[in-house]
């Protein structure tokens, strides 16, 4: 087999790239770094996103495939962004897709962790987008910031414990159909969040 072949990650990144890519052309459209309250409308889709996972970093089972798991989480921070603008947070009124205690089923997990840990990958950008506006990883855009490992080794060490479970055909759905419904999920959001009067619920 090819390294395409066995690569979960490369294998995901195929198959959710018509989604993936129509999400990146709404965040352009939306220009969230054109101001700081602009900025902070994209800090709202990303605490809704993060809150959606948040449950993920605490479950043991998985732990077990993603050993530093509780290390990736970006919610915290996230929130602490928002604060440091002084910007109210997004309501939390719906339910976040994946409960404390009852994460769900784990190759669907995967699926959705696998948006979360690229989207840090490539942030390098956004952060220096952020410093347009006089944030930083210190303040502001602490939720962009690069792992102390750097981005390209915390990215590996992630899709080395991604490719590794043997799943079954069913689960290698799942993790696929996790990831879709994850970019779908943020585009979701970020059309709520930017054009509230045309965006679908």
């Amino acid at each position: 087999m090819t390294e395409v072949d066995t690569s979960r990650a490369r294998r995901l990144k195929a198959a959710t790239h018509g989604v993936h890519d129509g999400l990146d052309q709404a965040i352009m459209k939306a220009e969230p770094f054109a101001s700081r309250e602009a900025y902070a409308d994209f800090l709202r889709v990303q605490q809704l996103f993060h809150r959606d996972i948040a449950a993920l970093y605490d479950a043991p089972e998985m732990a077990q495939m993603i050993p530093d798991l509780a290390e990736r989480r970006r919610y915290r921070q996230v929130r602490a962004d928002l604060a440091d603008l002084g910007a109210a947070p997004a309501s939390e009124d719906e339910r976040p897709r994946f409960e404390p205690g009852r994460p769900g089923d784990a190759p669907t997990a995967l699926g959705w962790l696998y948006v979360a840990e690229g989207s840090n990958l490539g942030a390098a950008f956004l952060l220096k987008a952020a410093a347009g506006l006089a944030l930083s990883a210190q303040f502001g855009a602490r939720h962009l910031a690069a792992s102390p490992e750097g981005r390209a080794n915390h990215w590996r060490s992630f899709t080395a414990a991604l490719d590794a479970p043997d799943l079954t055909v069913d689960e290698e759905a799942r993790v696929m159909a996790g990831a879709s419904a994850a970019f779908s999920r943020v585009r979701r959001l970020v059309d709520r969040t930017f054009w509230p009067d045309t965006a679908a619920a």
